[in-house]
Formats: structure tokens, sequence, C-alpha cells
């Protein structure tokens, strides 16, 4: 609401993680500090064990046992801007969605943000990270089909035209109704270079270029098939029992990716 105060601290780092269950991090208790988040504004001091951390943004904690926490993302950027090693970052973010904490995109948010993804030492950590959160969505989109009682499509499929040019993969396939699902995995477009552009640009031709040939494409999140499974299904159940209505779409060639 408008002229709301903004919360007044929230434990964050380690110690946040440690609160929110993490295994791979040690006992709140046993740490040498606690990070705690407050706003910039506040005229406050570190003192003993307990180490501020100014932000301009101060997020909304989470209460958890009691005690004000910093929601997981934020809570894991802080954290990884204290560490200089790879082998403790990286064990962390695979936790982090592994576990279902949070998605991806809302760590690289984070982690953009606190200007964390240059460190040489991040890098293969978020690559660890999202590839650990693709292999959750394909279960999830796996889990999709066959609980929501969806005929088993061809998964994991490249398409192409025959004798014509390569259009892309896609993640399930089902060629009699020419429909086709395909999960947004990427990095969140939080870095601005160009390489992310171009993907973001390669992705939106390639499902442009399918639905002129008459393909539906059915674009889900990670996120839509951790917290609504059941309506993500009905959407493809409605794609596949449309496609009776449709013109027929172009003839495509399908192969193992």
């Amino acid at each position: 609401a408008s002229g709301a105060v903004p919360p007044a601290a929230a434990v964050t780092g380690l110690a946040a993680l440690a609160v929110h269950g993490f295994e791979s991090v040690p006992p709140a208790a046993s740490l040498d500090a606690v990070d705690i988040l407050v706003p910039r504004t506040r005229r406050l001091r570190s003192t003993g064990f307990a180490r501020l951390i100014r932000t301009a943004a101060m997020p909304q904690p989470e209460r958890v046992g009691g005690i004000a926490v910093a929601p997981v993302a934020r809570a894991l950027a802080d954290a990884v801007a204290a560490l200089t090693d790879a082998g403790r970052v990286r064990p962390l973010l695979t936790e982090a969605v592994r576990d279902g904490y949070c998605e991806p995109g809302a760590i690289v948010k984070e982690l953009a943000e606190e200007r964390l993804l240059s460190r040489p030492h991040v890098v293969g950590a978020v690559d660890a990270l999202l590839a650990e959160g693709r292999a959750r969505a394909e279960e999830r989109l796996y889990a999709l089909v066959r609980q929501g009682g969806l005929p088993e499509p061809l998964w994991n499929v490249d398409l192409r035209l025959p004798g014509g040019p390569y259009l892309g993969g896609v993640d399930a396939f089902w060629p009699e109704q020419a429909v086709a699902v395909e999960l947004d995995t990427r990095a969140p477009r939080f870095c601005g270079s160009f390489d992310d552009d171009a993907q973001w640009e390669a992705c939106a031709a390639k499902r442009e270029h399918l639905e002129r040939l008459g393909i539906t494409v059915v674009h889900l999140t990670p996120k839509k098939l951790r917290e609504t499974p059941g309506q993500q299904a009905t959407v493809v159940r409605t794609a596949l029992t449309a496609a009776a209505e449709r013109e027929p779409a172009a003839y495509l060639v399908v192969l193992p990716r």
C-alpha cells in the first residue's frame, strides 16, 4: 500500500538458508556470523556476530519458525556474495531448485541485481543451476502427461521441412494433432548481453515459424508446471482437442534430438 513502512530487518545469507532448511548449509548456531538485511536508511552498525547488509530494496521477510528471514532467492544472493569457492556456491544453487525452494529465474534475477553473475566461481554454478532447473521441469512435464491422461507424445525431437531447413527442437510433439510443447528454461534476460538477446529472438522466430506452418506451440514455464500442473494439463488437452477444427498442418520430418 502507498506509504507502507518497509520491513525493519530480516536474517539473510547462510543463516537464512539454514532456517529455511537447506541441507548444504551448517546449522545457523554454528556460523561465525549471522547476516542481517536492513534498509539502507537505517542507522545501525554491525556488532558481535550480527553482520549488517544494507539494501535499497528491502524484500518482504518470510516467517519461518518465528524468525523473519529473507526469501530464498535473496538469501542465496547474499550468501553467494560472501563466498569465493565454486564448490560451496554450486550445492546451494542446485539444492534451491532440486528441492523446490524457488525457480532458477528468481535466483538468476537476484544474482544479476547484486552484480554477481560475472564472478568466475558463480558462472559455472549458474550453468549447473539452469541444468538442474531444466531436469526438474522435464520431470514435471512427463508427470503432467501421464497423470493427466494425455496421449503419449514424441519426446525431445527436432523438426524440419522435408528437404528444407531445420525448424528447431521441441520438448514434446503430437504429430497427428500438430501440437508441440516447449519448455522455457532459458536464463532470464538480466545480463543484457548480445548473446542473451540473440537467443530470445531465435526462440521467438522459431515459434512464429512453426505456428505459420500450422503447428500449435504450447509454451510452458517451470513455475507454471510446479504451481498449476492441472491447469497446464488442461491447456495441452484443449490444444489437442482443437486440432480437429484446424486446417491440416504442413508435413514435417521429425527426428530424435
